[in-house]
């Protein structure tokens, strides 16, 4: 028997499927020969580093199959995720903690001369998205995993994701990132399962046989699109879910008369023009650039994953009449929201469904997060931009709109308001068609993502709809998977956790992790949480000296904000503090303070100049303050650049101060103050988005508060707000702003930061000034209970233990039994 077969029937000796360090090391020889085609002696790291992933892609694979096989004995009822961004993070350190297989892989590597760290550190992270939105997506694909739920994430495979940040004189520079350049040893592309997706044109009215009134679409264009899958691991289970992403292509990549006529740039012009669709992600704040691009990109990955499911009903031999019972459609956000105007379209145009019908397939087919609470975050699209792009579509919302008003109309006769206020159709000057009302009219349940934020859409911006739909409303709070943001992030404490809590605790957070309570007040434990604190401190403060050039004190308070710039988000608020412990310093050298390192990350949209302007005012405050031998060592401030799923590994858990400090009422939950607080970091906050029920959570006493209330932010607006008011209050407040405007940080240039003062104190629309006293004196309570080493630690312990609530185990399992009615079906290995 040759060694093939041997190694076949032996439990756990397959290189295809065995998991010992020897069949390990054997495996990635193999892929490193007859996949990359390389002998040990010429291979780079980046080679071994795919051998190593198609190694460990081969242990899935068995998963994978076996999981779509379950899938369809069970006639499971599967949850398809639509989302036009996906912030997945790296895979193999990811992977290899979900097969659990860390040891032995590093047992493998090492063998055969490699270090482990060194390869995971070469791998490009696909940045297919802006920030929060597209990180919740990969969390949740995460749990749906790990909590054996059959489960599609669907979008688009960016050719290149979110820019690549670099900071050149304070400020921020896009690059190119180009995450494919290396290869992408993770996903499979299945070309034999294209769909056509057309855009433009015009439509045609007929009438069948039966005198049925049909529609046809004539496009001006079609694009096909690829999928391309990726397999999505559960922790410690058989489970592997697929992530099917969405290349677009010319159904006709060359014309050959054109090519024949000598005209070669117009052959390939279809190929170009189609291909763009997926080249880009567009930033989610730029206002007007790229506007049809973007459409262009929701309708085609949208109707990409519903052509997708048809074929899965049909091919198993399923009418479409049940669709919506195999089939239960996430919409993340209102990108997705076009798919009601396309399965209607698709079951209506393509498959002859009654209207009727159709309709009551896609309201139970559908379900829609909601992720804002600000006007401008609401799609809408221009009616000129939508029907030329898409005009059956426009047709089929028009029909919508029209059924839905006679409706409202029976219920809240002669109430004009009420049903301007609900239209599909913005009729207020150009006329616009609103996604999150079509999303809300098309589907069964409509739920915000923390219990503020979700009290705030009943009564505020989607008020109308909840007095209409009651039933439809409900809350599920945002989580993060402590797979990812404990384990992989911070791997000392997630030992440490273990020793107390045994095996399993990563995969039941909500139950296990309350355990850690007990520990909070012993000496022992309480020495080695600060151990392991300060290793995670003295690695960032590494990383930040490499890639910045300033040198951070571990022993130092690490304070903390890296998330995506923006003004509701208050970075300007953050650095104003800065300066003012800046200014109390200068004029008082011997004051006695804790010496603090304040550190700021994140990127704002290329078309956002007030963020970056902010970025660049961070940076500047940053050159005086740390270039200031005055101030020894007592303050510093760095910006590391380029925050994304890879560069936040290290942060979270440095952290000692987790920055929450947007105004009351625009943050609809945040997940980095989940990921901070599971990491040890106390948060100072703004009773905003999932803050609120963090401080529940965590105690009020462990949680520095400040600020105005919702309720409060109103009244301020109410009475007539005057930021001038607060300016002639606070003498630090003036002295910071003073110095901003004179030039101090500026090189004596007083017109730089001015149109961020004049924002400040003429408009000042996220409330900074208002808020600006409380948060200093919220900081200096901070800086004292720092000084009680024990205090903090019990204080950062009781953090973590009650942080349970907040994993995304928790959050799948409410939308499975909320909104989705789906069970968990494990795969048998």
């Amino acid at each position: 028997m040759d060694e093939l077969s041997q190694t076949s029937i032996i439990p756990g000796m397959h290189t295809r499927t065995g998991v010992s360090p020897e069949t390990l090391a054997r495996a990635i020889q193999d892929n490193l020969y007859y996949v990359q085609g390389r002998v040990p002696k010429l291979a780079t790291k980046q080679d071994w580093y795919m051998a190593v992933a198609y190694t460990v892609r081969d242990r899935m694979l068995q998963r994978w199959v076996k999981s779509v096989e379950t899938s369809i004995a069970h006639h499971a009822r599967l949850v398809c995720y639509l989302s036009a961004e996906f912030l997945l993070g790296p895979h193999l350190g990811n992977n290899i903690l979900n097969l659990g297989i860390t040891d032995a892989v590093r047992q493998a590597t090492t063998k055969l001369g490699l270090n482990l760290d060194e390869l995971l550190a070469l791998e490009e992270e696909p940045g297919l998205g802006n920030g929060g939105l597209g990180r919740l997506a990969a969390c949740y694909m995460d749990s749906l995993a790990t909590l054996e739920v059959p489960a599609i994430g669907y979008g688009i495979r960016y050719e290149f994701g979110i820019f690549d940040q670099v900071i050149k004189d304070g400020w921020q520079v896009e690059i190119t990132d180009k995450w494919l350049r290396a290869g992408n040893p993770w996903e499979i592309a299945r070309p034999e399962r294209t769909f056509d997706v057309k855009f433009g044109g015009h439509t045609r009215q007929w009438k069948d046989d039966s005198g049925r009134l049909r529609v046809d679409w004539i496009p001006d264009q079609v694009i096909r699109g690829v999928p391309c899958d990726t397999g999505i691991s559960g922790f410690r289970k058989g489970t592997v879910n697929l992530l099917r992403l969405w290349r677009a292509e010319a159904c006709e990549s060359f014309d050959f008369q054109a090519f024949n006529q000598g005209d070669y740039y117009h052959a390939v012009e279809a190929k170009v023009a189609s291909e763009t669709l997926s080249k880009v992600l567009y930033p989610n704040d730029e206002a007007m650039q790229g506007k049809r691009l973007r459409l262009a990109q929701q309708h085609f990955f949208v109707s990409c994953s519903l052509q997708d499911m048809i074929r899965i009903q049909l091919t198993n031999g399923r009418k479409l009449e049940d669709f919506h019972q195999k089939f239960a459609v996430q919409l993340n956000d209102t990108h997705p929201s076009i798919g009601v105007a396309e399965l209607m379209r698709l079951l209506i145009d393509e498959h002859q469904m009654e209207w009727e019908k159709a309709w009551n397939v896609t309201r139970n087919t559908f379900a829609y997060t909601n992720h804002t609470l600000l006007p401008e975050a609401l799609e809408k699209w221009s009616i000129p931009l939508f029907g030329s792009m898409l005009p059956r579509h426009l047709e089929i919302i028009y029909e919508i709109n029209r059924r839905f008003l006679g409706e409202v109309e029976k219920r809240f006769p002669d109430d004009v308001g009420r049903m301007q206020r609900l239209s599909l159709i913005d009729e207020n000057g150009e006329r616009y068609v609103r996604m999150a009302h079509l999303a809300c009219v098309g589907s069964h349940k409509i739920n915000g993502v923390a219990a503020l934020h979700s009290e705030l859409l009943k009564t505020d911006v989607l008020r109308d709809f909840n007095e209409l739909y009651p039933e439809k409303f409900l809350n599920v709070t945002n989580g993060v998977t402590p797979r990812r943001w404990i384990a992989l992030a911070n791997p000392e404490l997630a030992a440490l956790i273990t020793q107390v809590l045994g095996d399993g605790w990563l995969g039941r957070l909500e139950t296990d992790l309350v355990g850690l309570e007990r520990m909070a007040e012993d000496p022992s434990f309480q020495e080695q949480w600060r151990q392991i604190k300060r290793n995670n401190k003295v690695r960032l403060a590494g990383i930040m000296k490499e890639r910045t050039g300033v040198m951070i004190d571990p022993d130092s308070l690490f304070d903390v904000q890296v998330k995506r710039i923006h003004e509701y988000k208050r970075q300007h608020l953050n650095i104003l503090h800065v300066i003012a412990l800046y200014n109390q310093l200068r004029q008082h050298p011997q004051l006695s303070i804790t010496p603090r390192t304040v550190i700021f990350g994140g990127k704002a949209a290329p078309g956002y100049y007030m963020a970056k302007l902010i970025i660049k005012l961070i940076n500047s405050v940053a050159g005086v303050v740390n270039r200031d031998p005055a101030l020894k060592d007592r303050l510093r401030v760095v910006f590391a650049p380029d925050f994304n799923v890879t560069n936040a590994q290290p942060i979270y858990p440095a952290a000692d101060l987790s920055e929450q400090i947007s105004t009351a009422g625009k943050e609809a939950s945040g997940t980095g103050n989940m990921k901070f607080s599971m990491n040890g970091a106390l948060t100072i906050g703004t009773l905003d988005g999932a803050n609120v029920e963090i401080r529940e959570r965590v105690g009020q006493e462990n949680f520095f508060l400040f600020g105005l209330t919702t309720p409060q932010v109103a009244e301020t607006w109410a009475r007539g707000y005057q930021p001038q008011d607060f300016l002639g209050r606070s003498s630090e407040l003036k002295a910071a702003l003073e110095l901003i405007s004179n030039g101090h940080f500026s090189n004596g240039d007083r017109e730089l930061f001015k149109p961020l003062v004049d924002q400040l104190v003429q408009r000042d629309p996220f409330l900074v000034l208002a808020d600006f006293d409380a948060y200093l004196a919220a900081q200096r309570q901070v800086g004292e209970a720092y000084t009680n080493t024990q205090r903090w630690t019990a204080m950062s312990i009781l953090n973590v233990a009650r942080m349970g609530y907040f994993s995304s185990d928790r959050s799948v399992r409410e939308y499975c039994e909320k909104i989705w009615n789906t069970q968990p079906l494990p795969v048998e290995m």
